[in-house]
């Protein structure tokens, strides 16, 4: 396959807002919406009119203790849905873990490739991103979701996150990923736990650092609903921390995230453009 730059938006302005397309019957916020193929097609054109910049679009679960499907049931989730959006100008990621099925959404109009593993999962996947010029979304994990809380284990979380990243980005840069491809991501709530979050958020600035963009992916996870857990401890559901959400990618992008991956749009597009003028306005333009 011959690299061919793949053009995204820059988000020099502005933080920009991947909307969330769920392909799958068990993610963790809204598994089975979108699972019917034309109700996910039509779900992303609506991510794009209330202001996704990117829809990503994956057809694997990554909730904790989810398992795997194999990769021709991914396959057949994705594709179409891909297929469809690109078509008509979305600029659409592929949320995957699978060398194989990144070069398929790739071929089917994907521009970028979010890989949770960071290329851990499949070893072939950074050859295969260097061969298609896709950006590269690296994010931080130390295993799959039935046992990556058993990893939640850290002296200090920054730093560690930190150098994992680092030691991920020079490895898929040794297999021909260029530095202009390459996205980063902490990775909240894959093998972090409440107190881990926080801190990774908090320490946003040390990992922009590295020198690569940063998408930020707080949306719905279970540490905002522990946080805001009623009197008795029952945590917040799922589907009530869209306003927490909110707080966190207003903050992020004053923190100078590339990207926040979210899955009720509107508002969160809202909130960066508030981030922007913020930070237009304390810069004196």
């Amino acid at each position: 396959m011959t690299s061919v730059p793949i053009n995204v938006p820059g988000g020099a302005e502005r933080c920009l807002v991947m909307g969330v397309v769920n392909v799958t019957p068990d993610s963790f916020s809204d598994g089975g919406l979108w699972f019917d193929e034309a109700t996910a097609i039509q779900h992303g054109f609506e991510l794009v009119r209330e202001g996704a910049d990117i829809v990503d679009v994956g057809g694997e679960s990554t909730r904790p203790g989810a398992a795997r499907v194999s990769m021709e049931e991914e396959l057949a989730r994705v594709v179409p849905v891909i297929s469809a959006l690109s078509a008509e100008g979305v600029v659409v990621s592929v949320d995957t873990m699978r060398a194989e099925v990144a070069k398929a959404a790739v071929e089917a109009g994907a521009r970028i490739v979010n890989d949770v593993s960071g290329g851990l999962a499949d070893p072939e996947m950074p050859r295969v991103v260097a061969a298609t010029g896709a950006k590269y979304v690296v994010m931080h994990w130390r295993g799959h979701s039935h046992d990556m809380y058993s990893r939640a284990v850290y002296a200090d979380v920054v730093t560690e996150v930190r150098e994992e990243l680092s030691k991920r980005v020079d490895l898929v840069l040794a297999e021909g990923v260029t530095e202009e491809q390459i996205v980063l991501d902490p990775g909240l709530g894959f093998a972090k736990n409440a107190e881990h979050n926080w801190a990774v958020l908090a320490g946003l600035p040390r990992l922009a650092e590295l020198g690569f963009p940063l998408l930020v992916g707080a949306s719905r996870k279970r540490f905002l609903g522990r946080l805001l857990a009623d009197p008795d401890g029952t945590p917040r559901p799922f589907s009530r921390s869209d306003d927490a959400t909110l707080a966190v990618t207003a903050l992020a992008a004053q923190a100078g995230a590339w990207c926040v991956r979210v899955h009720e749009v509107g508002p969160n597009a809202d909130a960066v453009r508030v981030a922007a003028a913020w930070k237009r306005a304390g810069a004196g333009t």
